[in-house]
């Protein structure tokens, strides 16, 4: 059962009024997938990366920046492996870094301002009703309940707690040292079905060959070394590094998180197979950002698709605050809403 959203403090979402146009995301690739095997045994939760469930789940690909592939290859290498059981979905995940370096150390603190490592997941992929967890090299860790995308008037319940969660953090090498050259560290995280089930009405745990949502970022700040300590070099924006690229400076564009396909099968026996409903998110989405655009100039959205210049297919359908545009999918249709909600009928 969802605990009542009512109870919990709310961090101020970004204001839309007058309602802004979006800049929308520049990817040509589809979302990244990934397959997790179950695990036979779960893993001991220190950081460490040395359980069996490791070595037999393979890693993702290495993160790029944020924007994808128009921009330069991130520095240090970034990478993800995930698992899962009848208690528990299971990350793992290595990070590069020749200075690990972390100074927040109070939980819910804004760990971003730190470099940090950074879970997104949205597990019936609505848009809607998602989490986010950073953590940073301290371990220090920020869990955040999202109502829906900060873009759409969305607020972030800070005073959520992911129920049973579990971190660890391994520092290869020693943390806050400048006098010396590190490895970099690396993150293990269980997270119970039990606090995953307050997201979604998605099956948890899931069944096989069900796909959820899910992302990765990684923060990166240049700095310097003064008397010693690691400084942030003031006024010069964050990196941010990811598995699956975004396509613009925002990770709280849910659609182009990737998948994580789950299966009961013998790890490495099944491989991803692209979303099949892909293509059809991909031009309800398109819809949505020009109407975004619309409602900018002319202070409401259109209501015929005459009136966003006629390429569109599908039907859409003015609402009391704002529309409804559909396309037939499998038998039933999928649709997105002016809040970029996603629902299938």
């Amino acid at each position: 059962m969802k605990r009542p959203l009512r109870l919990l403090a709310l961090v101020p979402a970004l204001a839309l009024a007058p309602l802004l146009a979006l800049e929308p995301p520049k990817v040509a690739a589809p979302p990244k997938g990934y397959v997790a095997h179950k695990a036979a045994k779960p893993p001991t939760v220190d950081g460490k990366l040395d359980d069996a469930v490791w070595t037999d789940a393979a890693w993702t690909d290495d993160f790029v920046d944020i924007e994808g592939d128009a921009k330069p290859k991130p520095r240090y290498r970034t990478r993800v492996k995930m698992a899962w059981d009848d208690a528990a979905l299971y990350l793992a995940a290595e990070l590069e870094e020749p200075h690990v370096w972390a100074t927040l150390d109070k939980h819910d603190s804004v760990i971003f301002h730190d470099p940090d490592f950074e879970v997104f997941l949205d597990p019936d992929g609505d848009n809607h009703l998602y989490g986010e967890l950073e953590l940073n090299a301290k371990n220090t860790t920020w869990d955040l309940l999202l109502s829906k995308p900060y873009k759409d008037s969305g607020r972030a319940l800070n005073a959520w707690e992911a129920l049973g969660l579990k971190t660890a953090v391994d520092v290869k090498g020693t943390l806050n040292d400048a006098r010396d050259k590190d490895t970099g560290w690396t993150v293990e995280i269980a997270w119970p079905w039990e606090g995953l089930k307050e997201l979604s009405t998605s099956a948890a745990p899931p069944k096989d060959g069900d796909r959820w949502r899910i992302n990765f970022s990684r923060v990166e700040w240049d700095f310097t070394i003064e008397n010693g300590k690691y400084v942030k070099v003031p006024k010069k924006p964050e990196y941010n590094w990811v598995w699956s690229p975004q396509g613009v400076i925002d990770m709280h564009r849910p659609e182009r998180w990737g998948y994580l396909q789950f299966s009961t099968a013998k790890p490495g026996t099944v491989k991803y197979e692209r979303e099949e409903s892909q293509a059809v998110k991909d031009q309800l989405h398109e819809l949505y950002y020009a109407q975004r655009s619309y409602h900018s100039k002319h202070k409401r959205y259109a209501k015929t698709i005459e009136e966003l210049g006629g390429k569109y297919e599908g039907t859409l359908e003015p609402t009391t605050r704002g529309y409804d545009y559909s396309l037939p999918f499998g038998g039933k249709r999928l649709g997105i809403g002016h809040d970029s909600l996603l629902w299938r009928r």
